[in-house]
């Protein structure tokens, strides 16, 4: 096989039946559980222990609540500070496979830096979680960004839209493997390979696929490859003008993608309370070397903004990553996640300071509301 010919994929790859697929309007996730602080880079002491042990009950309340996905950040090295926030990961294939095997309905995501995995070794342990799950397992396919990390491993990272040219072959691969029965061959402008096998292949379908992306080599890849793309939101306007952009460059391809975004809640009985909290754990408390180095890696220092502009992007990353904040009340919070679904994104992940003592909260008083707003159907747990 040359690089970039199409490989045949069996017919329900389609349409895989997984909670990726329910009848909810507005699907959640659960993003960076496996890792310490989960996504607040903040110092104080309830902030997420990212033990397995709290992984596997926050990630069982959440399959019991009818929640779609937990998705995973493949953390290699902290970004220091006071907390060394991120410092303390599991791994994401070993902990997917162990989540599932304890779960019953949940899609869990494995994250794999397609630069530092071969794609033989990797195909070999989605394949076996697939099997493990019976097809709740999906694949989070990334391509590069953390220097840090790369350095780590003594892996040069390539050029910006080149790690997408390799993060093309090395899929292409992991699709070969599991779809061929004889031995094959690969060329292509970074892989080559000789009598190529791999059995079995995926439990009834392939794994589904995601990508983050947000630049314009990004977006293409996970259009071309990928069922969902997930990307940051800024405001809701701009957030549907992606979404509509997005959908153009799949039909490019003569394919449909899903759009996720990625959110982070601080959810109250009133206002005033969800705004001092939020307060308090960004601005009082946060960890403002590690928040400074994170967005340092993001080249977000080396861009020119507007004072005020700076401020709120830093207090985003404060309060989770960066991702787009729902602060209130539970009215207000289902409210806005309405707003998000009305701007044409499928779903979002949602993220807390401590998802254990938190989510609780947002099962019972958020996912009501959403259920009379006619965005997602009632929850088992209901």
């Amino acid at each position: 096989m040359l690089a970039g010919e199409p490989s045949e994929e069996p017919a329900t790859v389609n349409r895989p039946q997984t909670s990726m697929y329910n009848r909810n309007k507005l699907k959640l996730g659960i993003f960076s559980p496996n890792c310490s602080g989960g996504m607040a880079v903040t110092k104080v002491p309830e902030r997420w222990e990212a033990s397995w042990e709290n992984n596997l009950k926050l990630a069982q309340m959440a399959d019991e609540a009818g929640i779609e996905f937990l998705l995973p950040i493949a953390r290699w090295k902290g970004y220091g500070g006071e907390t060394n926030f991120e410092g303390s990961t599991l791994e994401t294939i070993t902990w997917a496979c162990g989540l599932l095997a304890k779960t019953k309905k949940i899609t869990v995501f494995g994250t794999v830096h397609a630069p530092l995995v071969h794609p033989i070794f990797a195909a070999k342990q989605m394949v076996t979680v697939s099997h493990i799950s019976e097809g709740r397992f999906g694949l989070n396919i990334v391509c590069g960004w953390n220097q840090d990390e790369f350095d780590m491993f003594g892996i040069a990272q390539r050029e910006h839209d080149t790690r997408y040219d390799y993060g093309q072959e090395w899929w292409e691969v992991v699709q070969k493997i599991w779809t061929e029965k004889a031995p094959f061959d690969y060329t292509g402008r970074f892989i080559q390979m000789r009598g190529v096998v791999g059995e079995p292949k995926p439990y009834r379908w392939r794994p589904v696929v995601m990508n983050a992306g947000s630049s314009g080599a990004g977006r293409s890849f996970a259009a071309r490859n990928c069922d969902f793309l997930f990307t940051v939101l800024i405001d809701l306007e701009t957030g549907k003008k992606d979404v509509e952009s997005i959908r153009a460059t799949a039909a490019g391809f003569n394919r449909t993608v899903d759009v996720f975004t990625t959110s982070y809640v601080v959810a109250r009985p009133s206002k005033k309370e969800a705004v001092e909290y939020h307060d308090y754990y960004t601005n009082k408390m946060g960890d403002i070397a590690a928040v400074e180095h994170l967005m340092e890696l993001q080249s977000l220092h080396a861009q020119s903004f507007p004072t005020d502009a700076f401020q709120r992007i830093r207090e985003r990353f404060l309060g989770g990553h960066g991702v787009y904040p729902l602060i209130g009340t539970p009215d207000e919070v289902a409210a806005e996640l309405a707003k998000i679904s009305a701007a044409g994104f499928i779903g979002t992940t949602i993220t807390f300071v401590n998802y254990v003592n938190e989510f609780p909260y947002f099962r019972d008083e958020v996912l009501p509301r959403l259920e009379r707003l006619g965005l997602r159907e009632p929850s088992r747990h209901a």
